[in-house]
């Protein structure tokens, strides 16, 4: 049974876990902070739904569900350990990254493409720096101010940051309105297939006259000119959602000349 959906995980009855309403979070991480031990224990158990909500980020890779849990757990911790009671944010927000990158950590160092130590050494300091920088200015920092904080050339740091990242499929969904799925592969930039002459080769010419105009000039901007549908939808005044679906329908419609 999919994780997401068991009532039992690690020994814990996930149908009997508490829930901390705002006002007594906070109230605990006073506690906490002022040295009650208990009071730490109540915000674990107190969000370890927290931790649930994230796992169902990863249901559908092939991992132990306990294992995934007890690591969201060392993140949970962690955040708490942590929480800044001055910064005005929720500690939700504040807890869900550390989460998911807790995880993502593990599966990273789990996985069959084998990273070297030294480059995971680096990515793992740039990733503790870029947390602080961001804590400290309240937005990301960029490569070449991570770079200097570890007095490393940035683009060691690029190239370490990009060697464990996940690897993912260029079918992987980024976004859905309720109509069609927009993918990954959507977003790529194709510099090749600029040339017009792979159309005539093709015959398709007869094929591109059964559309409208405007599914003409996003079949041309997308396959002709190379551009994202973004850049399509931007250009066009329309959204990128109604971009997706006028190039799946066009393409459709030349299928049958084809």
């Amino acid at each position: 049974m999919a994780f997401m959906c068991k009532v039992e995980i690690c020994g814990v009855d996930t149908s009997k876990l508490p829930i901390l309403k705002n006002e007594k979070m906070m109230e605990l991480f006073r506690a906490y902070q002022s040295g009650n031990e208990e009071a730490r224990e109540e915000l674990i158990q107190g969000n370890l739904r927290l931790v649930l909500s994230v796992l169902q980020r990863f249901s559908q890779r092939n991992e132990n569900p306990d294992d995934l849990f007890q690591v969201g757990c060392i993140g949970l911790i962690k955040a708490i350990d942590n929480f800044d009671l001055s910064q005005n944010v929720r500690f939700s927000t504040y807890a869900v990254p550390m989460i998911i990158g807790e995880i993502r950590r593990y599966i990273r160092d789990n996985t069959s493409v084998r990273v070297s130590r030294s480059l995971r050494d680096i990515a793992y300091r740039a990733l503790q720096v870029r947390d602080a920088l961001t804590n400290q200015h309240s937005k990301e920092p960029t490569i070449e101010q991570i770079a200097a904080e570890l007095a490393l050339p940035p683009e060691d740091v690029s190239f370490a940051l990009d060697a464990i990242q996940e690897p993912v499929s260029l079918y992987d969904p980024i976004y859905n309105d309720g109509g069609d799925p927009i993918y990954i592969m959507d977003q790529i930039y194709d510099t090749k297939n600029t040339d017009r002459h792979w159309l005539e080769n093709l015959s398709i010419q007869q094929a591109l006259n059964k559309l409208t105009n405007r599914e003409q000039m996003i079949i041309d901007m997308r396959f002709f000119q190379g551009k994202t549908q973004m850049e399509v939808a931007e250009e066009i005044s329309i959204s990128q959602a109604q971009v997706s679906r006028l190039e799946k329908s066009a393409l459709q419609t030349m299928r049958k000349y084809v």
